[in-house]
């Protein structure tokens, strides 16, 4: 724990990937808050359904009430986690005051099945931000080709965006595009644009799954001709080797006029989140992907 806390001292913060109501209520989500560093949280559809599916029971009455007040499905999901990501918020606000706004936000994701609906994203989105009612609050858009007109629009209306599943260098630099767009069109029209966060959450895990897989076909010396670097070399590399290319952008795009335009307005960087650092292969370290990028 204390390693974890020594990364604040670098100007990084770590994040729960997962979000349940018994931690809330357990009171372990503000230890971890209060005594190991943790500065952030992120949910989604699928950490819901396990904290539900394995057993915990402090979903029911809420669950039960909401049904027999004749709510829809969607309607109960809706209340479930609009109230724990408020909950969540509400024990991570000392952080987000702390630091001035730039850690303790909590995700909420707009549904997946509006992945390719820029104007249903748009509007479930703002409905979802009008429930929480928090300023520490993120809602999670996938980045998509419809989706990064959604999160320059939001962005535009100050609304908090963590933008997800981002695999690419030219898909974060798409991203990054309308995060600086949203600002300069609201420069434009007078308004301020100091206080609206922003990550971008760029995936590493998934891409080694798949890349060493197509990496793996090659490694038989007996078949095909010689590679130079050998295949098996590069497997558990590719993620790392990303990542990095995608902060290079990111380094890039902070140290350019057009950008320093919008920080001399109050503008703050849309920060890189390292997503999907939990290792699949139990070969690797399950540390592989996180020492490496804290530097």
């Amino acid at each position: 724990m204390e390693r974890l806390m020594q990364l604040i001292e670098h100007g990084q913060s770590y994040w729960l990937d997962t979000l349940s109501r018994d931690i809330i209520e357990s009171g372990e989500l503000g230890k971890r808050v209060h005594e190991h560093g943790l500065r952030g949280v992120t949910s989604n559809p699928n950490t819901l359904n396990q904290a539900i599916s394995g057993g915990s029971r402090a979903y029911d009455a809420q669950i039960e009430e909401a049904a027999l007040a004749g709510r829809s499905t969607k309607e109960i999901y809706e209340l479930v986690t609009t109230t724990d990501v408020r909950d969540a918020c509400d024990v991570l606000r000392p952080v987000y005051d702390e630091s001035e706004g730039r850690d303790g936000y909590v995700s909420l994701e707009v549904s997946p099945h509006l992945a390719y609906d820029t104007d249903g994203t748009i509007a479930e989105a703002r409905r979802l931000w009008q429930t929480v009612d928090r300023p520490n609050l993120l809602m999670k858009v996938p980045g998509t080709k419809a989706g990064v007109p959604a999160i320059e629009e939001l962005l535009y209306e100050g609304i908090n965006v963590n933008v997800t599943l981002l695999f690419s260098v030219p898909s974060y630099e798409a991203v990054a595009e309308a995060h600086m767009r949203a600002f300069e069109r609201r420069l434009g029209e007078g308004k301020p644009i100091y206080g609206i966060a922003s990550v971008a959450s760029f995936f590493l895990s998934r891409i080694d799954v798949l890349a060493d897989t197509i990496l793996a076909q090659h490694v038989s010396p007996r078949q095909g001709p010689e590679w130079d670097p050998k295949p098996r070399e590069l497997q558990g590399k590719v993620a790392l080797a990303n990542a990095k290319l995608a902060y290079q952008s990111f380094k890039r795009l902070i140290e350019s006029d057009r950008w320093h335009a919008l920080a001399q307005n109050g503008a703050r960087p849309q920060r890189m989140l390292w997503a999907s650092t939990s290792t699949k292969n139990p070969d690797y370290s399950d540390v592989m992907y996180v020492e490496p990028l804290i530097g």
